[in-house]
Formats: C-alpha cells, structure tokens, sequence
C-alpha cells in the first residue's frame, strides 16, 4: 500500500505550522523526517495516523494501514507484558505474540506487570505492538525514546525486517538508525507567519 500525500497544510492550535506538504511512501521504502524543534513533526504524524483532520490537502492511502506509535508508551500498567500484547493482538486480529517478544527480546519479562518496568523496557513494549498489528505502514514519532543502543538496535533491526516483508515506515528522529532511507526535511514547508492584525482570526 502507497502513502500519498498532496498539498497538505496542518495546524497546532489553530494555528498552521505546516503547509504545502507532498511526500510518497512506497512499499518497503522509509522515510525519515528531520526538522528543527516545534517544526510540526509531531502535528504531522498525528495528522497522517488520523488522529487530527488536516486544515487542507489529501491523505491517500491510509485508511486502516497505519500503525502510529507516539510520544506516549499507551501500556496497561496492571497487565503482564504477554498480556498488553495478547491484548492488542486480539483487538488487530492477529495470531500469536511470539514474533513481537522475540524481536524486543522481551521473554524473560513476559509475565511482569507492565507497570514495574524500567522507561526503556515499556518503551520496548510499545513498540513491539507493531509487530501485532499486521498493518503495512509504521507511523513512528521519536521511537527510541528512553531506548538503550542494544534497544536501539532491536528496534532498527525491527523496521529492517518490515521493510524486507513489503512494509514501510514513516519516522520522525533526530538520530541515524543505520537505515537505508530517504530523509525529508520539513523546514520546506514551514506555514508563513501570519500578520499580528490576523491573530485574532486563528480563534474563530
């Protein structure tokens, strides 16, 4: 499945950040946004994974083929870790959670609660939900996030193996995951200062 996106604008409360936007997302390719802090990265991402309408543009190609992992680990403290991922599992319909255990070698932890884990080791739960989700298109903000250079590289290793399976992934860091991927820059984009006199209209 392609990702296309054409003439997009999106805005942070109320306010465009970001105008203008075209990008395509092919299968098996990456695509690594780069920008300065408070560009939209996070604005656009959230926008891609339809959690926020777009001011204008299209989004082709993204309807239930996303999987977005954000800012946010969105674990279930009280559950084991075998259990948050039996539980995505069961609501993407997928087989079996040993895939996504394995990947981020998280065995020896499976029947922990959630809650008593170290920041990186629910980072890495977080992440291995993608692999449960069975969608071809990875959304990620800020992945390695709290992850450790063992963990950094599961995880690189991870959107590798996706990419070889015919998937794609879409994500927004500031740091080179040894990825073979094409790298766009939102400074390009960046939506034109309104006039002072207008400031008042970003509210109506």
């Amino acid at each position: 499945m392609t990702l296309t996106v054409t003439d997009l604008t999106i805005a942070r409360g109320g306010i465009p950040v970001l105008q203008g936007v075209n990008l395509v997302l092919r299968p098996g390719a990456a695509l690594v946004l780069r920008g300065s802090n408070g560009i939209g990265k996070t604005t656009l991402l959230r926008t891609l994974a339809g959690l926020q309408p777009p001011v204008c543009g299209t989004i082709r190609g993204a309807d239930e083929t996303i999987a977005y992992a954000g800012h946010f680990d969105g674990i279930k403290p009280t559950l084991t870790v075998s259990e948050n991922l039996t539980f995505w599992a069961s609501v993407f319909g997928a087989n079996g959670i040993q895939p996504a255990l394995d990947a981020f070698d998280l065995q020896q932890l499976a029947m922990r609660p959630a809650g008593s884990l170290s920041a990186g080791q629910k980072r890495r739960l977080a992440l291995s939900r993608l692999l449960v989700t069975g969608r071809p298109i990875w959304v990620l903000d800020e992945p390695t996030v709290s992850l450790d250079v063992a963990a950094v590289s599961m995880f690189a290793a991870a959107v590798r193996a996706h990419l070889a399976g015919g998937g794609s992934a879409l994500i927004a860091t500031h740091i080179d995951l040894g990825l073979s991927a094409e790298v766009l820059d939102l400074g390009r984009f960046r939506a034109k200062t309104r006039p002072v006199a207008d400031f008042d209209g970003d509210f109506l």
